[in-house]
């Protein structure tokens, strides 16, 4: 069974950090590309971003400079830090595995963020 769980969000005030956590379990996780999305109320789910499977990250240019993926292969792992948070970053954020050939995929529930002060 594979399971994608998510931890970390919560309330933070703008300007603020959070560390985004996604556990991975059922999957060899070293053969997959994994993401990190988000879905703001009335708005469609967006690419915050991702790393490939060899360590290669890439984001959206809304949160360059401010968000930073890593990946512990040892620990199935996938991390976001958040720094310089903003209103707008405010949303469900999920995480998502995409195997490197075949493309399955693989998402977690998600966990809230939500920057406000």
């Amino acid at each position: 069974q594979v399971q994608l769980v998510e931890s970390g969000g919560g309330l933070v005030q703008p300007g603020g950090s959070l560390r985004l956590s996604c556990a991975v379990s059922g999957i060899i996780f070293s053969l997959y590309n994994m993401g990190w999305y988000r879905q703001a109320p009335g708005k469609q789910r967006e690419l915050v971003a991702g790393i490939t499977k060899s360590g290669v990250a890439y984001y959206a240019d809304s949160v360059k400079g401010r968000f930073t993926i890593s990946r512990d292969n040892a620990l199935n792992t996938v991390y976001l830090q958040m720094n310089s948070l903003k209103p707008e970053d405010t949303a469900v954020y999920s995480c998502n595995a995409d195997h490197h050939i075949y493309h399955d995929k693989y998402w977690g529930q998600g966990t809230q963020v939500t920057v406000s002060s």
